[in-house]
């Protein structure tokens, strides 16, 4: 991975006994079944979408919700949801844990990710994403405009885009600085006066007995050894997303006060979350 926070010293590595490969090969078949079956099937119904709704995409994304809460299942992690996903047009904003994030915002609402360009090569993770509708964006000013108008599309067809404003994935502890930035676009004239933003936080507690950090990806953690991990623990831990009351990006004199206000309800949601009975 491309990872930009370096806060914390990476947990030891990991190595497989006997017994945990016997839960790997019981989790990670199935698991690669599920994913990639669910990307042919995908594949196909959008050879039969793309000309009659374009962008639109009605059905493909019932099959990504459907993996994603499959996923669940088999990994044998408990999924809990607080609040309820917006319906407003606009975009979905939350903290950033790792790769688990994939399943945990898409099992229970149709979203669309935008990420750096860069993922689109990224072996496997790229060709998943460009399947799924993932927004690619350059982080180049002078490609400013015509990005502004790939949302605009995107947004007036019902999508709902979803950024991580830390710019980068933590050890699932904490919400790092959001990145104000990111919410230049929505004060675009374009999308302004018709836009919503939903802050979302998404918090994982470990396995018991587990390092704390168990379902964080950060630092140089390779994707592949932080899987097996994750498919070779005895007992899961659990996954809750909260969903915060949505907010108009017009009420906002600015992206710094958005980008504060939406921070805010993220980390206020970390912490009650933490302190909340299961």
């Amino acid at each position: 991975m491309t990872a930009l926070w370096q806060g914390e010293p990476e947990p030891h590595a990991f190595h497989p006994s006997g017994a945990d490969w016997l839960r790997i090969i019981a989790r990670g078949f199935p698991l690669a079944v599920l994913v990639f079956g669910g990307l042919g099937v995908l594949l196909l119904i959008r050879l039969i979408e793309r000309p009659f709704f374009g962008i639109k995409r009605p059905f493909t994304p019932h099959i990504t919700q459907f993996v994603c809460r499959m996923a669940f299942l088999i990994l044998g992690i408990p999924f809990k949801t607080i609040g309820t996903p917006m319906r407003q047009k606009g975009a979905v904003v939350a903290n950033h844990a790792g790769w688990l994030d994939i399943f945990s915002l898409n099992a229970k609402k149709r979203v669309y990710f935008v990420s750096k360009s860069e993922v689109a090569d990224w072996p496997g993770i790229g060709w998943l994403a460009r399947a799924t509708g993932t927004v690619f964006i350059n982080r180049d000013r002078r490609e400013a405009t015509q990005q502004i108008e790939i949302f605009r599309q995107r947004l007036q067809a019902g999508h709902k885009l979803l950024f991580f404003p830390e710019g980068t994935s933590s050890d699932s502890r904490r919400v790092l600085p959001f990145k104000s930035t990111l919410f230049a676009a929505f004060f675009a004239p374009e999308l302004r006066d018709f836009m919503w933003v939903q802050p979302v936080t998404v918090r994982y507690v470990a396995p018991e007995g587990a390092d704390p950090r168990f379902y964080g990806w950060w630092g140089d953690m390779g994707f592949a050894p932080h899987l097996v991990q994750t498919l070779a623990a005895r007992r899961q831990g659990r996954v809750e997303v909260k969903y915060h009351t949505p907010v108009k990006v017009s009420e906002f004199a600015s992206r710094k006060d958005l980008a504060a206000h939406c921070e805010a309800a993220v980390r206020d949601g970390l912490g009650r979350l933490n302190v909340e009975p299961a």
